[in-house]
């Protein structure tokens, strides 16, 4: 980076505390430019921040910008917005009105990105745990490697970790388009569904978005066992779980279990090793698969693979183990589609396979769903319902709208209402205050209980600790 750029440059992040946003911020921080940001909440990400020297606001007024200004008068000042960050925001409000610079997160991301060697990971599902997964192969293998998140990776305990390295894991998001401004060395998409239903209106606008994202990319790593890749898209390079036929990686499982998975590793249709890999699940061995795939398009050496991949875990609020009351195991999971609800489900299952107390009955799986977005809800309520009626028992919340306007007077209990046309066993409860209060009703020792969702549901854990005496029987 220009020195003379750093000096003359401020970055004012409207909503910092995001997870996307703040580990940009962190970036650029790390970097040597001075950051400002405002956030409703403080959370452990802003706390870093400020530690760090950021400037953090805990309201978004007018007068924020005008200190921002002030103080910050003799640098070139950029105000960032994420998607998220409605018109009405005050100070985004006040940045339009008075011409200031605003740019994009995704534009900031694209120019850190534009020093190092690019491994961009991309899709519908799984680019947090993939971003995770990569990142720690190549910091166990290269030492010579940074990452920008939207996740907590626990080799590094952060969602952002920016160094003067050769290579950059940059996980880029599709949801509101701007996925076609990143550059990549190597682009990886794990797949394609049709989600974020408030920006595009099918699944065609989907996979057109992911083309421009493909077109930016020097190589492309892709999916084989998605559909919607592999009909789309072509490449050399493929990775799958279901055939090491006509792909260039595929890792084919031969056992899967609540602990592990053991599967036969094989490049260009000949095997090359059996691999033993401490994290369950088909739809974790896919994103696992991805980042061997990457890992070995750079030239790391596979025994260098093999030898670090028994270190791999899964990033925070992914199928994350919060702890357990009174003989109830609690799961905290981010899925919010319904097809990562599916994938989150059939996990819970092979834990709950597990024997009780040393007894044989298996475990009840109870799932807590809180849905986020109206507009998703409105979409895929039947495939909610679906998924989630696979559970034993099933509780509904209210909709975490994440800004949404809800025009269509969308309620959960669309939800619930189908669900108990397949299983009875379903209730809506509208948030986790009254889950926490009636808990012992509505729980019972033994259940593994999954608690879904990307708002803030993952709160629940610490609302269940915070009240544990009045729990207690």
């Amino acid at each position: 980076m220009d020195k003379e750029l750093l000096l003359k440059s401020h970055f004012h992040f409207i909503g910092i505390g995001g997870i996307g946003m703040s580990a940009v911020a962190m970036g650029l921080m790390k970097k040597g430019y001075s950051v400002s940001g405002s956030d409703l909440v403080k959370n452990n990400e802003t706390n870093k921040l400020e530690q760090l020297g950021a400037v953090i606001f805990t309201s978004q007024i007018q007068q924020n910008i005008e200190f921002v200004t002030s103080k910050f008068n003799n640098k070139l000042i950029n105000f960032v917005v994420s998607s998220a960050i409605k018109e009405e925001n005050e100070e985004f409000s006040y940045c339009r009105k008075k011409n200031l610079t605003i740019k994009h997160r995704s534009e900031i991301l694209a120019m850190l990105m534009q020093t190092y060697t690019a491994l961009t990971v991309a899709g519908s599902h799984g680019k947090t745990s993939t971003s995770t997964f990569l990142s720690t192969l190549l910091e166990l293998c290269t030492q010579n490697s940074s990452s920008i998140t939207g996740g907590i990776i626990p080799i590094y305990n952060s969602n952002c970790h920016l160094e003067n390295t050769k290579f950059l894991v940059a996980e880029v998001d599709e949801s509101d388009g701007t996925i076609n401004k990143y550059n990549s060395d190597i682009g990886i998409i794990n797949n394609i569904d049709f989600d974020h239903c408030d920006h595009f209106s099918n699944l065609s606008e989907v996979i057109s978005t992911f083309k421009d994202f493909a077109a930016n990319s020097k190589q492309l790593l892709l999916n084989f066992d998605c559909q919607n890749t592999r009909n789309n898209f072509s490449s050399d390079s493929q990775w799958s779980n279901t055939t090491a036929e006509g792909v260039a990686y595929a890792i084919i499982p031969i056992e899967i279990n609540a602990k592990h998975t053991i599967g036969k590793y094989y490049e260009n249709g000949n095997l090359i090793s059996t691999l033993n890999i401490p994290i369950p699940g088909l739809h974790n061995l896919s994103n696992i698969t991805a980042a061997v795939a990457a890992s070995r398009m750079i030239g790391i050496d596979f025994m260098k693979i093999k030898k670090n991949i028994k270190y791999l875990k899964l990033p925070k609020k992914r199928f994350e183990f919060r702890g357990q009351i009174n003989e109830r195991n609690l799961y905290d999971d981010y899925a919010h589609h319904p097809n990562a609800i599916k994938e989150t489900i059939k996990l819970g299952r092979l834990l709950t396979k597990q024997k009780y107390n040393n007894e044989s009955q298996e475990s009840r799986l109870v799932a807590i769903f809180q849905p986020h977005r109206y507009s998703r809800v409105k979409q895929f309520a039947r495939e909610f319902a679906s998924e989630l009626s696979k559970a034993d028992v099933i509780y509904v919340t209210s909709i975490y709208g994440a800004g949404e306007k809800n025009i269509d007077k969308i309620s959960s209990k669309i939800i619930t209402n189908l669900i108990s046309k397949q299983n009875k066993n379903v209730s809506y409860i509208n948030n986790y205050h009254e889950i926490t209060k009636n808990f012992y009703e509505l729980t019972q020792k033994g259940d593994l209980i999954l608690n879904m969702g990307a708002g803030d549901c993952h709160n629940f854990w610490s609302i269940l600790n915070r009240e544990k005496n009045s729990l207690d029987v």
